[in-house]
């Protein structure tokens, strides 16, 4: 079982950039795929980026492809989010979600385990 803990979140400015890591404190980081989903105010939660166990295979969103690369560290039992030239349309609560599996295209049901959430405020 995976028990992730975000953090990285903060304030920035449009065009900025910032990274958001999750540790897993469980003990088979390594046989899970890893994701970051999203949640703006009154909006549902959405896919943003997935990597496979092996960190060779990775898959984004449209919204963000290009501007955001998703990473994973197995010795470390890390993912990361780096995000460059924010937009305030990337406002939201960034979740990372493990799921006990090879790889996804980013549908939810995919992620049993859950982070607690980051907050990402990108101001024009």
């Amino acid at each position: 079982q995976v028990q992730l803990v975000e953090s990285g979140g903060g304030l920035v400015q449009a065009g900025g950039s910032l990274r958001l890591s999750c540790a897993d404190f469980g003990r088979t980081f390594s046989n899970y795929v890893m994701g970051w989903f999203r949640q703006a105010p009154g909006k549902e939660r959405e896919f943003v980026a997935t990597i496979n166990w092996s960190g060779g295979s990775t898959y984004y969103a449209d919204s963000v492809k290009g501007r955001f690369t998703i990473s994973r560290d197995n010795a470390k039992n890390t993912v990361y989010l780096q995000m460059n030239s924010l937009k305030p349309e990337d406002t939201a609560v960034y979740y990372c979600a493990g799921g006990r599996r090879y790889f996804s295209v980013g549908v939810e049901e995919d992620f049993g385990s859950w982070g607690q959430g980051t907050q990402v405020t990108v101001s024009s």
